[in-house]
């Protein structure tokens, strides 16, 4: 299976709050059988322990490690806004929840990572008008 899907994500989240859009996240997760319910306590436990903001308006919102047994699979959920959300004090415009089974979110999270890192790949994000398009920027995401 694939992390990431053209049906896990969303150009126009509709969350106005970090936790709406952990939520939001979260309830991306669940709907494509990745996790439980519950994981999304876990995220919001995360949170509070740490910022998940990782700069260049990117949140990467995941679980504690007592919760990975809410983690069936791993998968992402990826949500882009229209207007900025307050992230701690940082304008955030993505929201690309992460569930990674057996330590599988690792790997995920550096190419993520890698992508972000580059502002140009960044406007392309945002500029991207299909979740093909994001599919395409974010490229080796699922290999």
């Amino acid at each position: 299976m694939a992390v990431l899907e053209q049906s896990q994500i969303r150009l126009n989240g509709t969350a106005r709050t970090k936790e709406e859009a952990i939520a939001e996240a979260a309830d991306i997760l669940v709907a494509t059988g990745a996790v439980l319910p519950g994981y999304l306590d876990y995220m919001r436990l995360r949170e509070e322990a740490v910022s998940t903001y990782m700069g260049n308006f990117l949140a990467i919102p995941h679980g504690t490690n007592e919760g990975k047994d809410t983690i069936l699979d791993s998968a992402l959920s990826f949500v882009r806004y229209d207007e900025p959300l307050d992230w701690g004090g940082e304008e955030v415009r993505f929201v690309v929840g992460i569930a990674g089974k057996e330590g599988g979110h690792m790997e995920i999270l550096t190419k993520i990572a890698i992508v972000f890192s580059d502002e140009d790949e960044v406007a392309k994000l945002l500029d991207a008008e299909t979740p093909e398009a994001v599919l395409d920027i974010l490229g080796d995401i699922n290999e």
